[in-house]
This record gives structure tokens, sequence and C-alpha cells, in this order.
């Protein structure tokens, strides 16, 4: 269940993410499911670094955390994506 977990909440932050990014991002929906994940992880281990990852109630902080951390994943991850594939129309 903890597998499925992620992959919803990779899910709905690499959506929220690419909605967030202006501009049209060109990385598959495969590969933004994977970016979510990595950002929700980025931003779990800010929020344990500065202290906030457990707080009463809603924790916020630490889901803000995880959206920021998936915004700047799927931006960084969908530039090498597109560079990764004119390279190969280069090459080829």
């Amino acid at each position: 269940m903890t597998w499925l977990w992620a992959i919803i909440v990779g899910l709905v932050l690499g959506l929220i993410a690419k909605a967030i990014i202006p501009g049209k991002q060109q990385i598959p929906l495969w590969l933004t499911v994977i970016f979510g994940m990595l950002g929700s992880v980025l931003g779990n281990w800010v929020a344990t670094g500065i202290g906030v990852n457990e707080t009463r109630g809603i924790d916020w902080i630490r889901h803000l955390l995880q959206l920021a951390g998936a915004i700047v994943i799927v931006a960084v991850g969908d530039r090498l994506w597109v560079s990764m594939r004119d390279r190969k129309k280069h090459a080829a």
C-alpha cells in the first residue's frame, strides 16, 4: 500500500508542478509521476533538515516543501528530457 500511495502522491505533485511551471512541459506522464515522487522525497528531506517534518495537525510546510521539490525536479527534468530528445534527433 505504501508504494501505491507514493505513486498517487507523485502523480498529484507532478501534475500540480506541471500546471505551475510556465510553458508546455514535454515529459511523459510516467516521468511526471517519478519526478513528483522524487520531489516528495526531496521535500521530506528538507522538512526533516529544518525540523518541520512532524507538526500537530496538517503538515502544511512539509507539503509546500514537497511541492517546491516537485516543481524544481519537474522543471530540471523537463529540460534534460528535451535536450536528450534533441540530441537523439541530431545524431540520427
